[in-house]
């Protein structure tokens, strides 16, 4: 299964560009990236990779799904800088049994 990349940016740039319509954003915020977790998922070797590659990372009960938190700490927002971040951690993600379901600002 291949991954649309290019869908997943579009729907972050729409989403970041209503948000930023509706509301004041802080300059820099931690932005969190939600995965969730299918069958299989190897949650130990995902945390460890997103690890190396900056993130810090929690996990989530979800409403029924378990889920992976990829966390990057005090970044500058923008389109750009959390598409960044999206696209590292969804390429990580998927190689270890999650799927991207979306992101988050905590200011």
């Amino acid at each position: 299964m291949t991954h649309d990349y290019a869908a997943q940016k579009a729907e972050t740039y729409a989403v970041f560009a209503d948000i930023q319509g509706d509301a004041d954003l802080p300059e820099t915020s931690d932005i969190d990236y939600m995965f969730e977790a299918e069958d299989g998922a190897n949650w130990e070797a995902c945390e460890a990779a997103l690890d190396a590659a900056g993130f810090d990372t929690e996990r989530e009960a979800g409403e029924g799904v378990p889920y992976l938190v990829a966390i990057l700490v005090d970044q500058p927002i923008s389109a750009l800088t959390i598409w960044m971040g999206e696209e590292m951690a969804t390429k990580i993600a998927l190689q270890h049994g999650f799927t991207p379901d979306g992101w988050g600002l905590l200011a």
